[in-house]
């Protein structure tokens, strides 16, 4: 199976990225270590880099990188509504020639939003994930709602599945994994460790075996993206060894 995989450009560590040069300068590393894409974080841009979108997106397709999207973004506001910031970071993410926008879900309460959401999807020709987040929006059962909206209303969007931050609400993984699993296009692989009053993200391989069991609940084809740390010395090493063990499990 040709499994996409994803690095996360934050599991390298917002500092490092920095030193380096940028989100940029770490296409080299994803290429190296033999991943498929890289995904982007519109919060570890500057304004500078916002302006320079152009110049990625040619230097993605030059280290022959797929590119997604996300953005720190909810898609409902506390009222409910539509975020109104959606159609300019869709455009962002169509200037990279991202195969799809990352957002939370945020407070999602009426089917009736899914309409201008159809309107704006088509204007921009760029496909919409929508993660489970480290709040109260990102529980199993707004999710739920959420995904049984888009189906009956034939909205062709779908999930971004956070294994490990299912444990930040208090949720089961294992059971979003069960209710959600038909819906979810693309997941981010990390473990969880107990840290402080909350956890901390690990490696996989870090956190038992509970992360490999998980993977098999959920669909075998879609990307996988690595957002645990990414430290060592040599990154490039350090990413090549995780980019083939997701490949591989």
């Amino acid at each position: 199976m040709n499994r996409k995989i994803f690095v996360v450009s934050a599991a390298w560590g917002h500092d490092r990225v920095r030193a380096a040069g940028g989100q940029i300068a770490m296409l080299p590393v994803a290429a190296a270590a033999g991943a498929d894409g890289i995904e982007i974080r519109r919060e570890m841009f500057n304004e500078q880099e916002l302006a320079r979108l152009p110049a990625l997106a040619v230097a993605l397709a030059e280290h022959h990188l797929l590119a997604c999207y996300s953005a720190p973004d909810p898609l409902c506001l506390a009222d409910g509504t539509l975020n109104p910031a959606l159609p300019g970071l869709l455009d962002e993410a169509q200037t990279l020639n991202a195969l799809w926008l990352k957002v939370s879900l945020g407070h999602f309460s009426d089917a009736q939003t899914l309409d201008v959401l159809r309107e704006w999807l088509a204007a921009s020709g760029v496909r919409l994930v929508v993660e489970n987040d480290q709040t109260s929006c990102g529980q199993l059962p707004p999710m739920q709602r959420f995904s049984a909206a888009c189906q009956v209303q034939r909205l062709p969007v779908t999930l971004t599945f956070d294994m490990g931050n299912w444990l930040w609400v208090d949720a089961s993984p294992e059971n979003a994994a069960r209710h959600l699993a038909p819906f979810v296009s693309y997941i981010h692989v990390k473990a969880a460790a107990p840290h402080d009053h909350g956890y901390r993200a690990v490696p996989p391989d870090q956190g038992g075996t509970r992360w490999r069991d998980l993977l098999r609940a959920l669909p075998a084809d879609v990307p996988r993206g690595i957002e645990f740390p990414l430290e060592g010395d040599d990154l490039t090493a350090v990413t090549r060894r995780y980019v083939a063990l997701l490949r591989e499990e």
